[in-house]
């Protein structure tokens, strides 16, 4: 990483540390109106998203989710910011917990797991309160080929207890089986599209695509517990971390990635149902697989 890049994510924090929690959303709200209703970047395609998945809704109301997705989203980038600065006290004061028996079985755990993830709510947010209350996080993520905006991202990700594993690292099997031999918990993020060769052909929402079949692979390989881990900001400006049950996948060991896969993405599904608002309908996930 340059060290540029690495002060430059230093000087941010620090100013954004300055400004309380709110801040953040009203700076997401100014950032999404810019992308949404001014330039309408990926307009089209958030709409059009939103139908594929949630047929049937009036037009209000997905321009509403539309609306909302952007502002999570852009919110998710600001939180990063904060992560440097944060403190016990303020998540005693606005972090929420749902799913205790699950999240008291992660806890006692003498064993690493996997977190079935997706960009819904502040990602990157949970995986540091995660990792310093729960259980330590590896997250398995892309690298930017920019150095610059890699070493800023990655400058301000990494100022917590959150490990890093290259998506397409050389090393990177390796890389996770060690996580888990440290008992950590290794993060899938499985709600973008995938081709060949490292995706499968896949069903999300009923419509064909492709889905990394990491996530499967490697439980195959270490019939470790899959836990869903999602997130979301309720209206109190509350940070929601929800872990759910874990995966039942008994009957899975000898069934295909893409069976599994495609298990994994039913459970996505209904995250997303419950959290529409929330969900990165801008990316283009229904691709065809090739």
């Amino acid at each position: 990483m340059t060290k540029l890049g690495i002060l430059f994510s230093s000087v941010v924090a620090s100013i954004m540390r300055l400004f309380p929690w709110k801040f953040n959303y009203y700076l997401a709200r100014g950032l999404a109106f810019l992308w949404y209703d001014f330039f309408k970047i990926r307009k089209d395609v958030i709409l059009a998203n939103i139908e594929k998945a949630l047929p049937g809704l009036s037009p209000e109301r997905k321009d509403e989710i539309a609306r909302n997705s952007m502002v999570t989203l852009c919110r998710g980038f600001f939180d990063v910011m904060k992560i440097p600065y944060l403190t016990d006290e303020w998540i005693d004061k606005n972090v929420v917990y749902e799913g205790l028996e699950n999240i008291d079985q992660v806890k006692k755990l003498d064993s690493g797991a996997f977190f079935l993830c997706l960009h819904l709510g502040s990602g990157d947010l949970a995986a540091a309160l995660v990792s310093r209350k729960i259980k330590p996080v590896t997250l398995i993520s892309k690298r930017f080929k920019n150095r610059f905006l890699d070493s800023f991202w990655f400058g301000l990700r990494e100022r917590s207890q959150t490990k890093f594993i290259n998506a397409h690292g050389k090393n990177n099997a390796f890389e996770i089986l060690s996580a888990l031999k440290k008992k950590q918990g290794v993060a899938f993020v499985l709600d973008q599209f995938m081709g060949k060769p490292f995706g499968v052909e896949s069903q999300f929402f009923g419509i064909t695509t492709g889905t990394a079949y990491g996530l499967a692979l490697f439980w195959k390989k270490t019939q470790k517990p899959v836990y869903p881990l999602y997130t979301f900001w309720d209206e109190q400006h509350k940070f929601h971390i929800c872990i759910d049950p874990p995966v039942d996948l008994t009957a899975d060991l000898d069934e295909t990635n893409e069976v599994i896969t495609n298990k994994f993405n039913r459970i996505l599904e209904g995250i997303i149902r419950k959290h529409p608002d929330h969900w990165m309908w801008v990316h283009k996930r229904w691709k065809t697989f090739e």
